[in-house]
This record gives C-alpha cells, sequence and structure tokens, in this order.
C-alpha cells in the first residue's frame, strides 16, 4: 500500500535494515535506486529486507547523481548474483523522456523469474509502451511519479491483476535551511490515493526527489518531522536552528533545533506522533548527543514511516 522512495544513501540503507521487520509487518514496500557502486550496505539491507520476507523493489537502471550507477553492475553483481534466489524483490525500471523501451523489453523477456515494477518518471507515449509490453507476465507495478505520468498515459496502462501506485513528492526543498517555514501542508495523498484510482501511494519522506551527492556547509540546522492534523491531512514541521549566519558548530546548530522539537513534543495537546524515532530525538536532547546529520535525517526518514504505518493501521 505505501510505497516509500529511497535513494540509497549509506543512513538510507541503515534504516531499511534496521526496520526490515517493522516494513513486512506493515505491508511497505520500498523502492531502492542505488547510489553507491560499493553494493555492500544495499546488499546488507536487502539481505535484512529478504529473511523477513518484506517486499521491495531494487531499481536497476538508476538515473540519481552525475555518474549514475550502472545497469550492468547491479545486474551482474546482485540480481545474477547476491539476490538471485530473492523471491521478494521486484526489478525496478525507470522510463523518463529519453528512455529506449527495447531496453525494457529485453529485461523483461531474460528475467521472467523476477517480477517488475515500472516507474514512469517522463516518458510520454503510453499507447507504444502498453503495445510493446503486452502479454509480459511479469509486469506486477506501474508507479507513476506525479508531474511526469498524465491521467491519458495511465490510462493506456490499465489493466487488471496490474498495481498502479502514484508517487508524490510533498517535500518542498529551501535554497537554505533558515528559508523554511515553521511548518507547512505536506501531502493528502495518503487519504485520497484512491480517489486517484490507484492501488498505492509513495513520496520521497522529508528528502524530497531532488538529489545531490554532498550537503553543502550546514549554516543552519533543520530537523524535518510530518505530522497529521485533525483530519488526518499530513503537514510537515521544520524545526531550524537559532544560528544561520555561519558555517561552524552544527552540533550546536542541532540542539537548538532539536531543543525545539522537544518543545513540540512536550505539549499538553501534540500533534506529534509518539514514534520510536521521536523517542530517539528525546534521548539525543537529554544527553545533549549530536549523532551527525545523516541520522539526524534517517530519524525524521524513520518517524515519517512509522506515522503513515500507524495511520494505515
Amino acid at each position: 500500500m505505501y510505497y516509500p522512495y529511497f535513494r540509497g544513501k549509506q543512513f538510507e540503507l541503515i534504516l531499511l535494515r534496521d526496520n526490515a521487520e517493522f516494513l513486512a509487518k506493515n505491508n511497505i514496500h520500498p523502492i531502492v535506486e542505488p547510489v553507491n557502486i560499493n553494493f555492500s550496505a544495499l546488499t546488507r539491507a536487502m539481505k535484512a529486507i529478504n529473511e523477513n520476507e518484506a517486499d521491495c523493489t531494487l531499481v536497476v537502471n538508476p538515473h540519481a547523481g552525475q555518474e549514475p550507477v550502472s545497469q550492468s553492475s547491479i545486474l551482474e553483481e546482485l540480481i545474477q548474483g547476491s539476490f538471485k534466489e530473492y523471491k521478494n524483490i521486484s526489478l525496478g525500471y525507470i522510463l523518463d523522456a529519453k528512455s529506449d523501451i527495447s531496453n525494457l523489453v529485453a529485461l523483461l523477456k531474460k528475467y521472467r523469474t523476477f517480477s517488475f515494477t515500472i516507474i514512469h518518471y517522463g516518458y510520454t507515449s503510453g499507447k507504444k509502451l502498453a503495445s510493446a509490453i503486452d502479454g509480459f507476465r511479469n509486469i506486477r507495478t506501474h508507479i507513476f511519479v506525479e508531474g511526469f505520468a498524465g491521467k491519458l498515459y495511465q490510462k493506456h496502462l490499465k489493466k487488471d491483476g496490474i498495481k498502479k501506485v502514484l508517487i508524490r513528492d510533498g517535500f518542498k526543498p529551501q535554497k537554505k535551511s533558515a528559508y523554511y517555514p515553521p511548518s507547512e501542508h505536506f501531502s493528502d495523498l495518503h487519504i485520497t490515493y484512491d480517489m486517484e484510482g490507484m492501488d498505492g501511494f509513495g513520496d520521497y519522506l522529508i528528502v524530497g526527489d531532488d538529489y545531490s551527492e554532498t550537503g553543502g556547509p550546514a549554516y543552519a540546522v533543520a530537523i524535518h518531522l510530518t505530522y497529521l492534523e485533525n483530519d488526518d491531512d499530513m503537514f510537515i514541521y521544520h524545526f531550524i536552528s537559532d544560528q544561520t549566519d555561519s558555517p561552524v558548530d552544527p552540533g550546536g546548530k542541532f540542539l537548538e533545533a532539536l531543543k525545539k522539537l522537544v518543545k513540540e513534543i512536550k505539549k499538553p495537546i501534540s500533534l506529534i506522533y509518539k514514534s520510536k524515532a521521536c523517542s530517539e530525538y528525546l534521548e539525543l536532547y537529554q544527553k545533549q548527543h549530536y549523532p551527525g546529520l545523516g541520522y539526524v535525517k534517517k530519524l525524521s526518514m524513520q518517524h515519517h514511516i512509522e506515522l503513515i504505518a500507524n495511520y494505515i493501521k
């Protein structure tokens, strides 16, 4: 039902590995687009997901980054190697405006024992695509990224037995962390996906679709935390450090932002879901410990997943 999209950075893979059992129990189907040519962390995450019998999609033709991980390395090292016997992995294939669908067709023929998830991200000829892939029984899911796959395009691909999922990027990035408002709307797709004619929904969590290899100096530290309003519409808090005008003292800035988060959690009537991730934020505040920005993102992503899982229940 819920399909969170990960770009496969190390802290994201650790999140998947540590929460594999949780993903399985809550019918959460992560999509992972590899961004690192060193597959060790990815292999550990997929092993944990497989052992817990959670379903997931691994993108075999990544697009993220200045030099995306090659399709051949993923297929040869992972799909024909470490993951050959994994039954819970679906092969994800991104179709954008420049895609040659003959490559997709070749993969569908070669890897008939694997299920496929097609990620529609800008390819425009739905009718041509529908004709080319007609008859392949290993296509299980169509992922439509909002803004890159229109209704008419989707209509050509509607077929019984194939799931349809809509991904909406609810995160609105700012050029500087100091520019974020205290809170803003995130998404209502978890409520309305069925009204869109979909079988499931997804997002890019609290990171957004924009991908960068590395972050710049932290002039301000922001902790992003999603929450549900009284009608279950989803919003996001941006807790910003007081210091915003110099790149020094990221640890101090984190504790400034964390203090604001803790204050919000401890309000008599707080809208923040008391997730395990939030409990860890409280522990960090008690210890006055800064674990690094990657770990901070990991906690906020985990909270987002826990929030949605609790809503689905």
